[in-house]
């Protein structure tokens, strides 16, 4: 069978939603779990964009091996070079490099004549390539850009040495049958194309990124870009897992397949959400809570029957099995590292020292430590720059009492301490550690959700938080939710007074 390849641009399209402000440290191991899916290609963000994105391409370049990392750039030599700069020590670099090609955004936003974008197009591509072999050229606004411009871009994109062609559906305008018409109708006016690999990339504003990107297949293309969870500006991008089983599920239809490891496609998912704080929605489509559930009565008498019946794949396919191994205060040092071997958590010594220590605190709170747990001990990285550090918290809230929190921080060896009232314990925690610190943050983003079921389920808070002009992102996990919350929220304020972004007021120490 044909095989499509998976561009997945979680990292880079997938970071510019709305409240998502990913870290160096995050964004390197959803890379790895991203390698371990399978993904042919990892865009690892834009270099130029920030220092903090330049580095986390860069680290992913460099420790990232058995995947092809890609940067985007726009079409001007300055970016060209930062992106090279970012990738030059990885396995396989690739540079995505981008112009508007669509009348709308030739006028408004780049002011620019076609002759004018041909040419910056062009030059964009033979730069690149002189700096990398693996050169993908994507038209921005491409399904409503004038077919024979396109072809004559891309023709003279392809003679400058890109081996990728990106058709992107950039506003999410497209139906399936028309975006199917529209990339024949390039192809054929694009001499070349032949020689190169033809790309996809759809939004979905109009919940037809998965629908547009499975018509491009019909046509003959080699790559479907997407994102975990379909995350992504405005309403995302097509959904990786979406693709990956609507191809496998409809092999017949399809005929083609991906080199996607379906059993590890729920713990990416789950992941990434942790990491952005991007909670999935219950019904979302492969990965939600109830894609696999059944509560009509004529659909659990089918599925007791005969599973085929009401459901068209397994959830074991998709990395989701019913777990059998409980584990427990009781549990020893043998019994967990072999658990985490059984799971692909292959941890350094000292690290499974540090995770051990945190499932006995974990036992002494839960009955059972599930798998997510697990997960999540094994995935939360202490931040090496951390100098601020929870010392206590204590919280007084009711239906008849104005919400009140007394926060301790340890700070240089000693204790600050104060406290604040707030519309809710959370709110009145966050004003406490502002007090404290003498900052002064603005929560733009807040999300919750329990790792898994029960009554005594570990909550995972992520926030985003403003300092002035810059945002960054905290996540705390905790059996109690103000907890996690403080610790989410006392994480961004590390990250932010390690880059220089805030100050901490010394007083009241004890």
């Amino acid at each position: 069978m044909r095989r499509i390849e998976i561009f997945d641009t979680t990292l880079r399209d997938g970071e510019q939603s709305p409240g998502v402000a990913l870290n160096a440290d995050e964004k390197l191991q959803i890379a790895h779990q991203l390698a371990k899916l399978g993904v042919n290609v990892l865009e690892a963000g834009f270099p130029i964009a920030s220092p903090g994105d330049f580095e986390g391409v860069r680290r992913i370049a460099q420790e990232v091996r058995n995947v092809s990392v890609a940067a985007l750039a726009r079409a001007n030599a300055k970016d060209i070079e930062c992106a090279w700069q970012a990738l030059s020590d990885g396995a396989s670099p690739r540079i995505h490099t981008f112009i508007a090609t669509s009348p709308i955004h030739m006028l408004h936003k780049l002011q620019k004549s076609p002759d004018e974008v041909l040419e910056q197009a062009i030059e964009a591509v033979r730069l690149a390539k002189s700096k990398v072999d693996n050169i993908e050229f994507s038209a921005e606004d491409a399904s409503r850009s004038d077919v024979d411009f396109l072809g004559k871009v891309f023709s003279g994109v392809i003679k400058a040495g890109a081996t990728v062609l990106n058709i992107p559906d950039t506003v999410g305008y497209s139906t399936p049958e028309e975006f199917a018409a529209f990339i024949r109708a390039v192809m054929q006016r694009t001499s070349g194309i032949e020689k190169v690999k033809v790309s996809v990339h759809c939004h979905n504003d109009l919940g037809l990124a998965v629908a547009n990107s499975l018509a491009a297949v019909g046509v003959g293309v080699h790559q479907l870009e997407c994102t975990v969870n379909g995350i992504g500006e405005r309403a995302g991008n097509a959904a990786l897992e979406e693709l990956v089983m609507a191809l496998r599920t409809r092999r017949d239809q399809y005929s083609v397949e991906t080199d996607i490891v379906t059993t590890e496609i729920a713990r990416t998912s789950q992941l990434v959400s942790r990491l952005t704080g991007m909670v999935i929605q219950h019904n979302k489509a492969i990965v939600g809570k109830n894609a696999f559930a059944h509560e009509s009565g004529i659909h659990q008498d089918g599925v007791l029957k005969e599973r085929s019946t009401y459901e068209i794949m397994s959830q074991s396919v998709i990395g989701m099995d019913v777990e059998s191994i409980v584990l427990g205060k009781h549990s020893g040092r043998h019994a967990v590292h072999q658990r985490m071997t059984e799971l692909g958590l292959d941890l350094a010594e000292d690290h499974f020292e540090d995770v051990f220590a945190r499932f006995k605190q974990l036992a002494d709170r839960k009955r059972e430590v599930t798998t997510a747990d697990l997960f999540s001990l094994a995935e939360v990285q202490k931040e090496k720059a951390d100098q601020i550090l929870l010392d206590y918290l204590q919280v007084s809230s009711g239906t008849h009492m104005v919400p009140t929190a007394t926060i301790g921080l340890m700070y240089q060896g000693q204790r600050l301490e104060d406290a604040a009232c707030g519309d809710g314990p959370v709110d009145a925690a966050f004003k406490a550690i502002d007090k404290v610190l003498g900052t002064k943050g603005t929560l733009s983003h807040y999300s919750l959700q329990a790792l898994d079921g029960g009554e005594d389920a570990q909550g995972e808070v992520a926030v985003t938080v403003k300092f002035g002009d810059n945002l960054v992102g905290g996540r705390g996990v905790s059996t109690d939710i103000i907890e996690a919350s403080v610790r989410g929220y006392l994480q961004a304020v590390n990250r932010a007074f390690v880059r220089g972004w805030i100050t901490i007021r010394e007083k009241n120490a004890s």
